[in-house]
């Protein structure tokens, strides 16, 4: 299957969806991504061009714990999936953008969420923080001086010590109001630090300091600040992974670069 494979190449090895109309999603920057229709139903469609390794998830594993979660009623169900191939439903709700990570009530209702996802049974692939950044260290070239600093933070951050399941790739368009709070893009989830989750929330989003306590608090029912080494110690993980992981990819911008650049050495001083 190449690059340029579009839905007709795959569609007779989709139970119930031979004929069905089809468009493009974009956003994806591992895999194409469409919207199957037919007879008023619709799916969602991703294709790989080859099989999936670490750190990602195979696409069977993603599609085993993605039902999970779907019986939880966290994600949408999966329809079919093999190796290169996964098909989710399609429900339609509010796919929500970094500015609703600004409304104190969206916090509190993602941390709900986040409480009974983590509560899920374990996925048996424990988060490696280190195999991830190694797969992102081999392809930069730029800033060596803050690659090691990464390479020290994560290195510093050692194995989560209570792995829970976690969706571990929280940006704000992975997270829909149907209206309940469901995840989409299981494709990194696996046991990992609880606080994890909640660190990419804020980390990712530049959040104030007041939502990511907002957060925190809601999380821990008003109990956050004993957790806020913990919460602080994850934040940092997700910095030096968000800079390596921008690092890697030639079509980063520079400016982004140095802006998370900055927010590691300020959280390291």
């Amino acid at each position: 299957m190449s690059r340029s494979a579009t839905p007709d190449d795959v569609l007779e090895r989709l139970p119930g969806w031979q004929g069905a109309s089809w468009s493009q999603l974009h956003g994806g920057l591992s895999n194409q991504t469409w919207l199957l229709e037919k007879n008023g139903a619709k799916a969602v469609l991703k294709i790989d061009s080859e099989t999936r390794g670490a750190p990602y998830n195979s696409r069977v594993e993603e599609a085993r714990v993605q039902t999970v979660a779907a019986n939880a009623r966290l994600a949408n169900r999966v329809l079919h999936v093999d190796e290169r191939i996964l098909l989710s439903e399609f429900v339609e709700g509010l796919v929500w953008s970094p500015a609703s990570l600004g409304d104190t009530e969206n916090l509190r209702s993602l941390a709900a969420s986040l409480r009974q996802l983590h509560t899920l049974p374990l996925s048996g692939r424990v988060f490696d923080a280190g195999a991830a950044a190694a797969a992102y260290v081999r392809d930069i070239d730029r800033d060596a001086e803050t690659l090691a600093l990464c390479v020290d933070i994560i290195e510093s951050t050692g194995d989560p010590q209570e792995p829970c399941c976690c969706h571990n790739d929280l940006v704000a368009e992975n997270i829909v109001s149907v209206p309940g709070i469901r995840f989409l893009d299981w494709e990194y989830a696996c046991d990992n630090d609880r606080l994890f989750d909640l660190a990419t929330i804020v980390e990712h989003h530049e959040l104030s300091e007041q939502l990511a306590a907002t957060l925190l608090d809601a999380y821990f029912d008003g109990e956050g600040g004993r957790w806020q080494a913990q919460f602080d110690k994850q934040r940092r993980l997700y910095r030096a992974l968000l800079w390596l992981w921008l690092a890697s990819r030639s079509q980063s911008l520079d400016a982004e670069l140095r802006r998370v650049a900055g927010r590691l050495a300020t959280s390291c001083s």
